[in-house]
């Protein structure tokens, strides 16, 4: 971004009484989404992909402004992991083979040979085996049932004929990573009208950047043609200008949803200056990027808890 941009806020605080070194609060940067892109290697290496959470510390002169708020009642996090249960049988573990058998052939005409070989091996072992021929039946039984309009599955016919079902060998696999989201909510309730605009600031410059920018950055020619994504926040838990040493990290984050209450205390009421007097916000981010182990070797990752 260069310097000077227009949309630089600075910082805002809630409460506005003085930040102690032992106090605890969180704070969170507004920075310009960077987009993750690719990094060329050079001397023909292949192209690698960015993440976000990469992109956006090659960038750290992006930050739009820092907004300090006090810890939420409700602190905590959640990690998790994709799993799920997965099945091969027998039949199908023998229709890998030929398959693999054809792909690692070195031509085509080697392909189909390997391929004709395995087959033909495979049906010799299935066929010498009253259960496989069974299997084998119920398959062909199933697609003639399919073709007159029924349901019937292999494994249904196999057991109705044999009272017995080709072994799933049902494994639990890791099926794959999870993105990490955190909702908080904080009261308002300003005890004068400097904190009451200060609040105000806070509301705004929350809800300026989650939303996409319309246009190409003041291009009359483009503008409208594209929308720019919205800005992202990076959160961090502080004890005075220090990490906290024990809560959780968080990567840059999306703001997903903001909701602003305006009569927090169950009534409309208001000050002099027409703010109202007690306010609840809540905000929904979700990380732009996983987490992996090696994040907690890193020099973030090794304080406190880690992510």
């Amino acid at each position: 971004m260069a310097k000077g941009n227009k949309r630089k806020f600075g910082s805002f605080r809630y409460p506005i009484a003085r930040l102690e070194n032992d106090s605890d609060y969180l704070e969170i940067k507004v920075v310009e989404y960077q987009a993750p892109g690719f990094e060329t290697g050079g001397d023909g290496q292949a192209l690698r992909l960015q993440t976000s959470s990469e992109s956006l510390k090659k960038n750290k002169e992006d930050i739009l402004g820092t907004i300090f708020l006090p810890v939420p009642e409700a602190v905590t996090d959640s990690n998790g992991v994709s799993w799920g249960e997965n099945t091969l049988n027998g039949l199908e573990a023998a229709g890998l083979g030929v398959v693999t058998g054809m792909i690692t052939a070195d031509t085509a005409g080697g392909a189909l040979k390997e391929g004709g070989e395995k087959a033909s091996e495979t049906i010799k072992q299935l066929t010498g085996d009253k259960g496989s021929i069974s299997a084998i039946n119920s398959i062909f039984a199933s697609a003639a049932v399919g073709a007159l309009g029924g349901t019937s599955s292999p494994e249904s016919i196999l057991a109705r004929q044999s009272g017995s079902i080709l072994n799933p060998n049902m494994e639990l696999l890791f099926n794959g990573v999870q993105l990490r989201s955190f909702s908080f909510d904080f009261d308002f309730a300003p005890r004068d009208e400097n904190e009451s605009t200060e609040i105000k600031k806070i509301i705004r410059a929350f809800k300026t950047s989650m939303n996409a920018k319309n246009g190409s950055g003041g291009d009359d020619q483009t503008s409208g043609l594209f929308v720019k994504s919205p800005d992202v926040f990076q959160l961090t838990y502080k004890t005075g200008r220090k990490n906290h040493q024990f809560l959780h990290k968080f990567k840059p984050m999306a703001l997903l949803n903001m909701a602003v209450n305006y009569t927090g205390a169950g009534t409309y009421a208001t000050y002099d200056n027409t703010a109202p007097v007690h306010m609840k916000v809540n905000l929904s981010f979700q990380e732009l990027n996983p987490i992996y182990s090696e994040d907690y070797e890193t020099e973030e990752g090794k304080e406190g808890t880690g992510f």
